[in-house]
């Protein structure tokens, strides 16, 4: 079985002058991201990525710091995109944010376990994963083993955001 994701997209990098910023705005200011992220979101999926295998259902990446803001997002974007939202997933411990380890090695280890699937949660169809922010793509590799060990179809990765060459994502 392959464990793997598969290619993902990001919406923006952080903090950019365009949708970059109104992701930083949603994450500090009003801890919920505008409909129209959802809407560009969407259209990135609709328009730009069209991935092999369409995905037939959405999840989340799970946060303790922040319990409703992907989830929320998430199910918004999955109903923007006409296809069903489960919460597939929980995070099991607090762990801290990716962008503090000094490594790769470090942040595997950090994430390692931190994530498990809510028993009988499964689709087995492709599934959309959602996450706000990417530092060091480990977390959306942890919780794409996840899904797949317990069953989900191919785990297609999106975020709105990325830090990869951008400045802090606090």
């Amino acid at each position: 079985m392959e464990l793997r994701s598969e290619a993902g997209f990001a919406l923006s990098m952080w903090g950019d002058a365009g949708w970059g910023r109104r992701v930083a705005d949603g994450r500090s200011g009003h801890d919920r991201f505008d409909d129209e992220l959802v809407a560009a979101c969407a259209d990135m999926i609709r328009s730009v990525w069209q991935p092999d295998a369409a995905p037939a259902w959405v999840t989340a990446v799970p946060s303790l710091r922040r319990p409703t803001l992907v989830p929320d997002f998430a199910a918004r974007l999955a109903q923007a995109l006409h296809l069903p939202f489960v919460q597939a997933l929980q995070k099991c411990r607090e762990t801290p944010p990716q962008k503090t380890m000094e490594n790769s090695a470090q942040q595997m280890t950090n994430i390692a376990g931190a994530f498990a699937v809510i028993p009988g949660s499964i689709d087995h169809g492709p599934v959309l994963l959602v996450d706000d922010i990417v530092d060091s793509r480990w977390t959306l590799t942890e919780c794409a083993v996840a899904l797949r060990t317990a069953g989900s179809g191919p785990v297609f990765p999106v975020a709105l955001a990325t830090t990869a060459g951008a400045g802090d994502a606090s």
